[in-house]
């Protein structure tokens, strides 16, 4: 057998008679830090993680908007990945300067950028709220159910900030889904929005060999950032960050990652798996394949407008990467086949339960609403998901338009993401100063139109309201030179006006919010009510049924969530060849051609006889991560950070459905190179002391 496993699937296969002995184990797993299984890591590694340990590392991670990072010191630093603060630079860069393309060092505090959507949380206590969710749904029928789920939610999260209101330092409240409604959490934080940028080295060297090497190993990028946290405009006081050890990890070395890995499907039914592969992954990457191509077309005019596509190209590349080999992953009947057998072992055993007949069979039921979502998946993705309306300005009269309305409804009756607990985060965004290129917004906006007729079809209602006169780029074009949403203060003035503020704009891409609105809320209601709902009190059964067999000996699927997981230093084995987890500089300045996105930026040129050729630069690792793991620290037994994480190998992006222990990787930043390049290349020698004089 493989030695690959989907969580459970080695468990579920113990039931089967034909089991085999002796399978590899792999160190695999997102294990939360409540049920975090310290016994078996001291039996396997012989290191010892108790709850002090946890408890300080937990302190010291912390979840940025998209990505995780670590306060690196006592006053606030925080050490993070150049691609998760990238938006941060694009923000501040203008047509005429990208600082993508210079980074950004802050020699005095008044250097210090503000990232003006990004936030840094971390996680102060963990409450677990499941009987209270049962309670609440126990005895409704699906759609029944689900409302009352939401709304139960709803009322925690609030009345949890609210008795930490009145405090100096009130808590960001979140309710967390595990094991697919097996449990229910909440995740309380301590948010802080006022994030500042502080250290950025060039995207030449932070991104050396671009998309060609993006999953793959051997690496040398230097892909870090460093931000600072702010509470009441002074520096966040950290009371035990930490400490970076430059020396790095040894080969073989046990290594742990502390992060907030976005988002597996390694629990799905074989039945939402083939939707994935057959119906959700196939236009998404069709689509995003054309827009990658209208982006590069559009960057080759000049250097302006290569310069305003930067960000967005990259984060489409990286996306399109992933898809495709999801989509592989998705692909290979092989693995279908196994999970298949696991699934099966399950269903049998829930068949032997005493209560099976009142369980049913909800195998039967997600298969049901999977292809109820085939026929809703083309509208609701590009109507209600937003794939028709590809636009930043659009999201933000959508914002708008919603949330006049929504706030005027009792907050349990709101949709979720217009709770009282999640407005201040609008607020925030809506009101950062970002730059915003009207010229790729229409792009976007138009692309957005063309597929939307060609998917749905020039007949469809919202299709024909839209460009009945029009041409897409005509529409797409129009709508963006009349619009105010680029600007921040029009955007909080439409907000803080509430309903009529609304009512009475003649904004353009708010009336066409709000002509669209009510087909989009009635694909949403359905969507919720046939595929959300009955999959939803389905997946519950099927949880309850792995607790009845397992308990928590089995981690739940990522969620962007406080995890840790522990592998340890190693390589592995392509086609025959050792891939060996080290990496030094030399070879870096070997694969360099002058010529992007293989060209070392010239502050490196101009130092390369000082610099230690030496110097170990990335490594690799088996620890088990996913995309919102990028910037997490990878710590020792001792909890120091000997490495930052940045990427996972080409093998590690099938690590959504399930973990190979053979070829999975991670790929880190090596702390010697950081010290090498602060010291030698950008002259940062206080930052270098702040880094080392961190205190726990």
């Amino acid at each position: 057998m493989r030695t690959w496993r989907s969580c459970c699937l080695a468990m579920l296969l113990t039931i089967l008679p034909t089991a085999l002995p002796g399978t590899a184990q792999a160190d695999e797993g997102m294990w939360t830090f409540d049920n975090f299984p310290s016994a078996a890591l001291a039996a396997q590694h012989g290191a010892r993680i108790d709850q002090p340990w946890l408890d300080r590392v937990r302190l010291a991670t912390v979840r940025l908007a998209n990505c995780t990072a670590s306060f690196v010191s006592n006053e606030g630093l925080i050490l993070t990945n150049h691609h998760c603060i990238e938006s941060c630079l694009a923000e501040n860069s203008s047509r005429d300067r990208s600082l993508v393309d210079e980074g950004h060092l802050a020699r005095t505090v008044e250097q210090e950028l503000r990232c003006g959507t990004q936030v840094a949380d971390v996680l102060i206590e963990m409450e677990n709220i499941t009987a209270r969710v049962e309670a609440a749904t126990r005895n409704l029928g699906s759609a029944a159910a689900n409302d009352a789920r939401k709304r139960t939610l709803t009322q925690l999260e609030s009345a949890c900030e609210a008795s930490s209101a009145k405090s100096r330092r009130p808590l960001k409240c979140e309710s967390v889904t595990l094991y697919d409604g097996g449990q229910y959490f909440l995740y309380k934080y301590r948010r802080y929005t006022d994030v500042r940028l502080v250290f950025a080295p060039e995207a030449g060297i932070a991104a050396f060999g671009g998309d060609p090497d993006n999953f793959q190993f051997p690496r040398y990028c230097l892909d870090m950032a460093l931000l600072r946290a702010y509470d009441g405009d002074r520096p966040v006081k950290v009371a035990a960050p930490l400490r970076v050890n430059f020396s790095g990890p040894a080969r073989d070395e046990l290594v742990l990652v502390s992060g907030h890995p976005g988002s597996t499907d390694r629990l799905l039914t074989v039945a939402q798996l083939r939707q994935a592969r057959d119906v959700e992954l196939p236009p998404t990457l069709l689509r995003a394949s054309e827009l990658r191509g209208r982006y590069i077309q559009f960057a080759s005019q000049s250097d302006e407008a290569r310069r305003m596509t930067q960000s967005p190209l990259s984060s489409l590349e990286n996306g399109l990467k992933v898809r495709r080999k999801l989509l592989d992953a998705l692909l290979d009947e092989t693995l279908l086949t196994e999970k298949a057998a696991a699934e099966q072992a399950l269903r049998a055993r829930v068949a032997s339960m005493p209560d099976a007949a009142q369980i049913g069979d909800p195998w039967v039921a997600i298969a049901a609403a999977s292809e109820t979502a085939r026929t809703l998946d083309q509208p609701h993705s590009f109507i209600e998901a937003g794939a028709g309306f590809n636009s930043r300005l659009f999201r933000y009269a959508r914002a708008l338009v919603r949330g006049a309305e929504e706030r005027g409804k009792a907050n349990e009756d709101r949709l979720r993401e217009f709770t009282e607990a999640a407005l201040p985060r609008i607020v925030q965004q809506l009101g950062a100063p970002v730059a915003i290129y009207p010229e790729v917004e229409a792009l976007t906006l138009a692309f957005g139109f063309e597929r939307m007729r060609e998917w749905l079809g020039p007949d469809h209602p919202i299709v024909r309201q839209l460009l009945a006169t029009e041409s897409p780029e005509a529409l797409a074009k129009r709508l963006v030179a009349a619009t105010t949403l680029a600007e921040a203060e029009a955007r909080l003035a439409l907000w803080n006006g509430g309903a009529a503020a609304i009512a009475a704009s003649k904004d353009p891409l708010i009336l066409l919010a709000k002509s669209v609105d009510a087909e989009a809320r009635a694909l949403r209601k359905r969507y919720e009510t046939e595929v959300e709902a009955p999959t939803r009190i389905a997946s519950e059964k099927i949880a309850a049924a792995r607790f009845a067999a397992f308990g928590t000996a089995i981690y739940p699927d990522a969620t962007f969530t406080l995890r840790l997981n522990y592998g340890t230093v190693q390589g592995w084995n392509e086609n025959g060849v050792d891939v060996q987890p080290f990496t030094e500089l030399g070879t870096a300045f070997d694969r360099a051609t002058g010529s992007a996105p293989f060209r070392i930026p010239d502050s490196w040129l101009k130092v390369r006889d000082r610099l230690d050729m030496r110097t170990p630069f990335n490594l690799s690792t088996n620890n088990d991560i996913v995309g919102g793991n990028s910037g997490s620290p990878l710590i020792n037994a001792s909890g120091e950070i000997v490495g930052l994480i940045f990427d996972g190998n080409i093998h590690s992006i099938s690590g959504s459905y399930w973990f190979d222990t053979r070829k999975n990787r991670s790929i880190a930043v090596h702390p010697a190179i950081m010290r090498e390049a602060l010291l030698k290349v950008y002259h940062a020698p206080d930052l270098l002391e702040e880094l080392t004089r961190a205190r726990r």
